[in-house]
C-alpha cells in the first residue's frame, strides 16, 4: 500500500537527483535509474511518477525556473524606481540558487533539448518572453524606444555569461557574471532614450 503524502517528497527528491545528476554529468547523457538511484528510489518508481526522462527533466527546470522567479520577485519587490527594478531583474538571474554549477549545467542541457523537444522549446521560450517583457517593462521610463534592443541585449548577455559558466573550470564566480552583465547595462543606460 503506498504511503499517503509520499508522492510530493519522492517527486521533489527525483528533481534535486536530476539536476545534481544532470550536473555532474554535464549532459543529459544520464538513465534514470541513475536518478533514482540518487534520489533513492527505484527507475520504475521514477518512471511512474514522471514517465520518461525528459519528463523528469522538464519537471526539473520548472523548479528551477520557480526558483528563479521566486528570487526574481523577491529582489524586485525590495528594488525603488525602474532602475532599481532593472538591475534587480538581472541580479536575480545570477542569484546564489540559480547560478550553481549543476544549475547551470541544466540550464545549458536545457537549451539543448529544447532545440528538439517541443515542450522544452515551449517551455523556453515563455521564460524567454517574460525575461524580455519584465526587462523592457524596466528600460521603457529609461531609454523609450531603445527599451526593445537593450532588452534583447541583455537577455542574450544573460545567456552567454552562463554558457561560459557552463563551460569553466571550477566554481562559478557569481560576482565576476553579474560584473559583465552589469557593466553591458550601465554601458547601454548611458545612452538615454
Amino acid at each position: 500500500m503506498p504511503k499517503l503524502g509520499a508522492e510530493p517528497i519522492r517527486r521533489a527528491a527525483l528533481v534535486k537527483a536530476t539536476i545534481e545528476t544532470v550536473g555532474e554529468a554535464g549532459s543529459l547523457e544520464v538513465t534514470v535509474a541513475q536518478i533514482a538511484r540518487r534520489a533513492g528510489m527505484s527507475s520504475a518508481l521514477a518512471h511512474h511518477y514522471f514517465g520518461s526522462k525528459e519528463q523528469i527533466f522538464l519537471a526539473a527546470m520548472r523548479h528551477i525556473l520557480t526558483l528563479y522567479g521566486a528570487e526574481v520577485r523577491g529582489a524586485v519587490s525590495i528594488a525603488e524606481g525602474p532602475e532599481g527594478r532593472l538591475r534587480a531583474i538581472v541580479a536575480g538571474s545570477f542569484a546564489p540558487g540559480s547560478f550553481r554549477r549543476e544549475v547551470i549545467s541544466a540550464w545549458l542541457n536545457f537549451y539543448v533539448l529544447a532545440q528538439t523537444q517541443p515542450q522544452a522549446h515551449r517551455l523556453l521560450r515563455v521564460y524567454q518572453r517574460r525575461l524580455r517583457s519584465n526587462l523592457r517593462h524596466e528600460l521603457r521610463p529609461i531609454v523609450g524606444a531603445r527599451a526593445e534592443v537593450v532588452a534583447r541585449g541583455l537577455g542574450a548577455m544573460i545567456d552567454g555569461v552562463y554558457i561560459r559558466a557552463a563551460l569553466a573550470d571550477g566554481a562559478p564566480d557569481r560576482a565576476y557574471a553579474l560584473k559583465i552583465v552589469m557593466e553591458y547595462l550601465d554601458r547601454e543606460l548611458e545612452v538615454r532614450g
